[in-house]
């Protein structure tokens, strides 16, 4: 393998990129919408859940103990009711997901020292955020509990009695517990993969639309000289990408960069390479741009949102499902990703994700030159 040549090639893409801004434009451009766009829409904070109220009691007692869900932050008033039929409508009609009735013995079962009960009615169409307000609920209603215990305790022996557990939780790389530093990472891995590979899943496909591969294979460039140097340019271009998207995690999401930047920077370059090699082996099985395009799509995207870990926990998944994880890139990369942003992980803790990184890129790259090698003779 000649460098000459090798630049040649390279060289030839790098015009092709530049006389054509539209196509660099988007390609540049993609990222940074697609981070804006799932960014904010996509978040695993449950906050302000819609409630109604329907307090039959009447009673400070009863009011004490709502206002501890009215001016919570994850709860947000919607109205009171007046029955079980206003109650019924403003769920249906999902203006509340949450309903509390407080029945009219409240307080003077409190008084009595009896315990009361208050029902909730919970939307559950919508499982996990159904779980949660649950939690919310069950939280609020146990502290106000424990106060009312209290209370009567210091009536009955003038002292509180000491808690018997002093529970002191701290919660390490996510202090804040903010959905956004936990995504916007994973994020940036399934944008990169899919941006990569259709990026270089057009590369060779174009050449054979347009009739010129033919006399590139006329030429003495080498398969492996062919297939780098149409890999180098684009892997420029995906840098740049990369770069754009650390710079919007960091000043637009606010999201924490605690490891080596050095060492993001070297896994985003082994992450694109391997991306770009799995393009561009559609690119070389595919003779067609709208076929090509479209396999990169689908080996892409769905498994890189999917299966990578980046929404769903792969250990909650299916055995089976969680074996095909294995030879989905993006799994290794998000993890990578967090890892590095978030707990400022070093290369001893990450090199076993880095080294299936590496091989998984070698491997679609020899195959890929192998395919490339038939298509010639």
């Amino acid at each position: 393998m000649k460098a000459i040549r090798l630049w040649a090639v390279a060289r030839k893409e790098f015009l092709h990129i530049i006389r054509d801004p539209r196509s660099l434009g988007m390609a540049l451009a993609i990222p940074i919408l697609l981070l804006i766009l799932f960014g904010y829409a996509l978040t695993m904070d449950v906050d302000r859940v819609p409630l109604v109220i329907w307090d039959q009691s009447g009673t400070p007692a009863s009011r004490e103990f709502l206002s501890r869900f009215v001016g919570s932050r994850y709860f947000s008033l919607q109205e009171y009711v007046l029955g079980y039929g206003e109650l019924e409508r403003a769920i249906d009609s999902r203006n509340a997901l949450v309903a509390l009735v407080v029945p009219s013995d409240f307080a003077g079962r409190l008084d009595a020292g009896r315990p009361a009960t208050v029902q909730m009615i919970v939307d559950g169409s919508d499982s996990t955020t159904a779980t949660l307000a649950m939690g919310y609920a069950e939280s609020t209603a146990e502290t106000y509990s424990r106060q009312i215990s209290l209370r009567q305790m210091r009536r009955i022996t003038t002292r509180a009695p000491d808690p018997p557990l002093d529970l002191r939780p701290r919660v390490w790389f996510n202090a804040d517990l903010e959905s956004k530093n936990y995504i916007v990472p994973g994020l940036i891995a399934v944008i990169l993969m899919v941006i990569a590979a259709l990026l270089t899943s057009l590369a060779v496909a174009r050449e054979w639309e347009r009739g010129t591969m033919e006399q590139l294979i006329s030429t003495p460039v080498q398969v492996r000289e062919l297939v780098l140097g149409k890999l180098l340019p684009y892997l420029v271009v995906g840098f740049l990408d990369a770069l754009l998207a650390i710079l919007m995690s960091t000043w637009v999401f606010h999201v924490p960069l605690r490891g080596s930047i050095a060492l993001l920077l070297v896994v985003i370059t082994i992450f694109l390479v391997a991306a770009m090699a799995l393009g561009m082996l559609v690119s070389i099985v595919s003779r067609s741009q709208l076929l090509a395009s479209q396999m990169a799509m689908i080996l892409t995207f769905l498994p890189g949102f999917l299966l990578s870990g980046f929404v769903y926990e792969i250990s909650s998944m299916p055995k089976a499902v969680q074996i095909v994880t294995y030879v989905v890139p993006a799994r290794y990369f998000v993890s990578l990703l967090r890892g590095i942003y978030l707990k400022g992980t070093g290369l001893n803790e990450l090199a076993g994700e880095v080294f299936l990184l590496i091989l998984f890129g070698a491997v679609i790259l020899t195959v890929a030159l192998q395919k490339f090698k038939k298509k010639l003779e």
